[in-house]
């Protein structure tokens, strides 16, 4: 019940599509130990019919050193032209950074060229939110926040700190950054804001917490005072709902998910009623999922593989984000098959081609924040429906779509199991 009430809410979310897939894998395998060899394979080599969904911090990355396992992925996954043998598309909750800088990254550090259309961000997905691109947003995070939206499709966009400085009384918890002098009078010249748009974690989460808040309490009129917050609110998108993520640190970091839960029990404190999103996007959200999909078919198209993609293998280290996005995306194919339902775009009317995709197995490696040996956070649970829960709010606590297809110890095995499964030459 818990699986048909995570695809459910996915189903009823504005902005997702729906459509058929051909067929099915079947059940996920069943969950395994970490095994510690590689696989040889004596069948000769076909055009391929599956691809690689990549998460990158913990499968490929930790903070800004390689994981010494990727290289020799590559090695097996890129041909001696440096083309990749296979279709690959990276799927970071990553979004503090522009596309193109984090394909020029990862070439550096993988020793072949990525593209940026190889690449997702947690945010990529909202250049499929048309609607709201004209509307006069305040986006919060930190990097080229700007650029970012502008590159995602919102013309007209308003930062934390630009909103600070219009109406610097609002911003009080920093005794240094309080205004020193009398207190400005009211501005009416500044536009109401429309919507807030969330790509990830700030750097001062308290000016940021507090700011959002007088914008959706106030109805975009931030410099004004309502006598009753509004309710639905202003519109909301926000991507990258991690809890948590792996870095150099021994134990994992906060997440803008963390920075989310904040957000939604401040409001629910003060207003009595639940933070609303118009949009979530990133792992495990099944929108972020169909448009790796997407980039997959293209690239194949791009190559000239005629044979269709029918399998997707995610390969990633946070159970929540990466094991249960794609087995609720898994889920999700076995549902729309048999719904047959009509696909269509995030804005409810652009319709997409047909895809051949038919499964999309999870496998977990143990070099990020899952880590069977590691401190009490990243150590799996003894009992899973005890656990503690680390995924977002709006997604039901599913105890199978945590349950890895596979698990493996590092990206390496990952592509040696799969090259194994589809009979391809190491």
């Amino acid at each position: 019940m818990a699986v048909l009430r995570s695809l459910a809410a996915v189903r009823a979310a504005p902005g997702f599509w729906w459509r058929a897939a051909r067929a099915s894998l079947g059940l996920l395998g069943p969950l395994g130990p970490c095994p510690g060899r590689g696989y040889s394979v004596d069948a000769a080599q076909s055009p391929p019919t599956f691809g690689f969904l990549l998460d990158i911090d913990g499968v490929l990355v930790r903070g800004h050193r390689v994981i010494p396992a990727a290289l020799e992925a590559f090695r097996r996954l890129v041909n001696a032209h440096g083309q990749l043998r296979v279709p690959v598309v990276f799927v970071t909750n990553a979004g503090n950074i522009l596309q193109h800088s984090k394909a020029q990254e990862l070439s550096a550090l993988l020793g072949f060229k990525v593209e940026p259309d190889q690449v997702i961000l947690s945010h990529s997905p909202m250049k499929l939110f048309s609607q709201y691109h004209n509307k006069r947003m305040l986006v919060s995070g930190q990097g080229p926040l700007v650029e970012n939206a502008r590159v995602l499709g919102f013309e007209n966009v308003v930062t934390v700190d630009e909103l600070r400085m219009a109406f610097p009384v609002l911003d009080m918890v920093d005794l240094q950054r309080r205004p020193k002098t009398t207190v400005p009078l009211p501005r009416n010249d500044f536009p109401a804001i429309e919507g807030v748009l969330l790509l990830g974690e700030p750097v001062r989460w308290e000016t940021s917490l507090q700011l959002i808040m007088d914008v959706l309490l106030s109805n975009g009129n931030p410099g004004t005072g309502l006598a009753t917050a509004p309710y639905p609110h202003l519109p909301v998108l926000a991507s990258n709902m991690d809890l948590l993520w792996m870095a150099e640190a021994k134990m994992p970091r906060f997440g803008h998910g963390t920075f989310l839960l904040c957000l939604e029990t401040i409001y629910r404190k003060v207003t009595g009623k639940e933070l609303r999103y118009e949009g979530l996007m990133g792992k495990p959200s099944v929108l972020t999922y169909q448009y790796a999909e997407d980039l997959i078919r293209q690239q194949a198209e791009r190559r000239g593989w005629v044979a269709p993609i029918q399998k997707l293998y995610a390969i990633g280290d946070n159970p929540m984000s990466d094991v249960y996005g794609a087995n609720l995306f898994h889920k999700y194919l076995q549902m729309a098959k048999h719904d047959g339902a009509e696909e269509r775009g995030a804005d409810g009317l652009w319709k997409r081609r047909p895809s051949a995709t038919q499964s999309c197995a999870s496998i977990l490696v143990c070099t990020g924040v899952y880590n069977p040996k590691g401190p009490e956070p990243t150590r799996p649970a003894q009992d899973a429906e005890e656990a503690p829960f680390h995924g977002h709010r709006d997604f039901s606590f599913s105890p199978g779509l945590m349950e890895a297809s596979h698990i493996v110890n590092d990206v390496n095995e990952a592509v040696q199991l799969v090259f194994h499964k589809e009979g391809w030459l190491l």
